[in-house]
């Protein structure tokens, strides 16, 4: 069985790497995460189909108190990322999908525009994941990205999953089908490292 550790043992203990510091996010975070996805909206908008429906303040809130709910109850575990020198919200990783009997969850994540290219979503994905197959005792993490969105591919490709298929139109976005990569890593699977 999966292993879901109480929201407030993450904030009072978070992830840390070198460089980011991730959180459960809740609705402390409402704020930031308005402003984070309202002023990269243009980036996230071709591969996010959640984002136009984030229109205001009251919406983050409502999606930040829904993410501390799923934690609650198991269903998914998502962390704020943030900058660990100056606390700057950069974006959001999650595990999704929590299935218990088959101990398998998905991996899903964005960040902010002005924060891409620098490597951090590697950086806190390969934490997220090292979590996923250690303290939470996923057998499985699954992980998709469309077929075009080459950065969210070039990430996974960093991390280690293997590819598994093509999910042919596997979402609506932008009033476009995407079709999805869809990628898995074991914990009998060799992982990469740094």
């Amino acid at each position: 069985m999966l292993v879901v550790p109480p929201r407030s043992e993450l904030r009072s203990r978070p992830i840390e790497t070198a460089r980011l510091i991730l959180h459960p996010l809740d609705a402390t975070d409402s704020r930031d995460l308005w402003t984070t996805v309202e002023g990269s909206r243009a980036h996230l908008e071709p591969w996010l189909p959640w984002v136009p429906f984030n229109i205001d303040l009251e919406s983050s809130g409502r999606y930040a108190e829904a993410s501390a709910g799923d934690w609650d109850a198991a269903r998914a575990c998502r962390f704020a990322i943030r900058d660990r020198a100056t606390r700057r919200f950069l974006g959001v990783i999650g595990l999704e999908a929590f299935a218990h009997l088959h101990e398998s969850v998905e991996l899903g994540y964005w960040l902010r525009l002005d924060a891409c290219g620098r490597g951090l979503m590697t950086e806190a994905g390969r934490a997220v994941v090292d979590w996923a197959l250690g303290p939470v005792n996923a057998h499985r993490v699954r992980v998709a990205a469309a077929t075009d969105n080459h950065a969210s591919l070039a990430v996974i490709g960093r991390l280690g999953f293997r590819f598994e298929g093509i999910a042919r139109q596997a979402e609506r976005c932008n009033g476009r089908w995407l079709d999805h990569a869809v990628f898995a890593l074991l914990v009998t699977d060799p992982r990469t490292k740094g």
